[in-house]
């Protein structure tokens, strides 16, 4: 009733202005810190922002109190990926103390050649997401070892960021097991494996031509050979490698393919690797206590566990590049993160509750005419949401119950509307660096959203593609058409 209320009451000029407050003062935080924006910069114009938001709700006659309960509302929506974000941080920690990411670095620098690494990467994480639904578990597993690699090799970490996210979004969009595929086939009310092979139309031809980007950008400045060795041997140095150490990666891809829920299943993987590294890392665990390496008292160990589940793995051995690479982790890592998580979605909260968001959307619909201008709309609204929300559940559900009567009416299959979602929705919430997506990849990888966004080649070309459809009426399906007929989509 609220938000119906303030809807009925509100003008452009009102429903403008925490917009072009929010985008001002974005604009002013990337200018001053770049790449760097997200660490406090983002955050001010966030929670200010909402505060204008409010202040036009109350220009509406909402009361303070009702615009605090839309902040709280829009907070509640993150509280879960927040848990998963620190649950995260211990598992990275532990599975530094333990071994378990040095003995991925170890063995996959041996294994993975450098001229097709980025291709490589996607393609692994691509295959993994599809099998366990999920972008956020293969960056958190997968992710953290390839950036290693990358960096063992001496590659962009940005370029290798993107190669991730790219194949962990093209396989969490395929995947029958995705929340947001779930969601977005919910949302329109549509079969979820007609949904799936809906967007093979868009999806396949992005990835593919995300492989071949990725093969043709390869490498020629790889670290040479007896670089690698030297690497090898720091890694022998501080820890005892061996094939076990992969057994909590192995543990973590059989929980998730089981379908334990993604934080009980980080958590167990986590205390996994603290078991490991007490069995076979007591010296690493000791060093980072402060103690000797032949200190193996109870109360040493348990500081040196403890440290790195709240304090993450901090390597000393000499070599700048390991000691950068293996110095991460932790709960305190995170936190950032679960600021700038908070600020954004307060500010979508309140958005969503003053009605300032329904009333815009409604406004731009207006101007919508044929079958592409809707389908981009509808890709531009997704992408707008993901801004002004920083959350990707919100920018599928919201648009997809605001347009599936539009759809409808112009004689549009509610699958071309799910399609569209996952094509925007989906897609580009991980490039927005106070989206909670954006910011989880973010802090997971190590690499700032600004940086591997440009790289996720999969991510930038599928909206293109939606759109380029939608203007060429290709692979449009009129609303006739019965369940499983593929007839009526034009085909090459």
């Amino acid at each position: 009733m609220i938000v119906k209320r303030t809807m009925a009451q509100m003008t452009p000029l009102l429903a403008l202005t925490p917009i072009v407050f929010l985008v001002s003062l974005l604009a002013c935080s990337v200018y001053l810190f770049g790449a760097d924006s997200s660490y406090g910069g983002n955050q001010i114009a966030l929670i200010f922002a909402a505060l204008v938001a409010a202040m036009v709700g109350r220009r509406l006659g909402m009361s303070w109190r009702d615009a605090q309960d839309g902040m709280v509302d829009g907070i509640r929506i993150g509280l879960v990926p927040i848990l998963i974000l620190l649950s995260v941080g211990m598992l990275i920690g532990s599975w530094m103390v333990s071994g378990t990411v040095p003995a991925i670095i170890y063995y996959g620098v041996q294994i993975l050649n450098p001229t097709i690494f980025y291709a490589a990467s996607a393609a692994i994480c691509a295959i993994v997401a599809i099998s366990i639904g999920s972008s956020w578990t293969v960056a958190a597993t997968l992710g953290i070892g390839l950036m290693g690699i990358a960096a063992g090799f001496d590659m962009s970490a940005a370029i290798a960021g993107g190669a991730i996210v790219s194949g962990a979004y093209f396989g969490d969009k395929l995947s029958p097991l995705s929340d947001t595929t779930n969601l977005a086939a919910a949302a329109t009310d549509v079969d979820l494996f007609e949904h799936i092979r809906h967007m093979l139309w868009t999806t396949v031809p992005a990835f593919l031509v995300t492989l071949l980007i990725f093969a043709l950008i390869g490498t020629n400045d790889a670290a040479a050979p007896p670089d690698i060795a030297v690497l090898q041997a720091d890694l022998s140095e501080q820890f005892h490698i061996g094939l076990h150490l992969l057994l909590p990666f192995l543990l973590m891809l059989i929980l998730v393919c089981r379908r334990v829920p993604a934080y009980p299943a980080i958590v167990i993987s986590a205390l996994v690797g603290v078991l490991f590294a007490l069995l076979f890392q007591p010296q690493a665990v000791a060093r980072l206590a402060g103690g000797p390496d032949d200190t193996f008292q109870a109360t040493v160990l348990l500081k040196g566990i403890w440290i790195s589940l709240f304090d993450g793995y901090s390597s000393d051995s000499g070599n700048a590049i390991l000691d950068d690479l293996l110095s991460k982790g932790g709960m305190r890592s995170m936190l950032n993160t679960v600021w700038l998580i908070m600020c954004a979605l307060a500010l979508g909260g309140v958005l969503e509750r003053t009605g300032i968001l329904g009333y815009l959307l409604d406004l731009a619909l207006r101007g919508v005419r044929g079958v592409g201008s809707l389908i981009a709309f509808t890709v531009a609204t997704c992408m707008g949401t993901n801004v002004l929300t920083a959350d990707q559940y919100i920018s599928i559900a919201l648009p997809g119950r605001l347009f599936k009567g539009e759809y409808e009416r112009r004689g549009l299959s509610s699958l071309n509307l799910s399609r569209t979602l996952e094509d925007s929705g989906t897609l580009t919430s991980v490039l927005i660096p106070w989206n909670t997506c954006g910011a989880y990849m973010s802090a997971t990888l190590g690499v700032a959203t600004l940086s591997f966004a440009p790289f996720a080649f999969f991510n930038l070309i599928c909206p293109v593609l939606a759109i380029i459809y939608g203007f060429s009426n290709f692979a449009i399906k009129p609303q006739a058409e019965t369940p499983g007929d593929t007839t009526g989509v034009n085909t090459p």
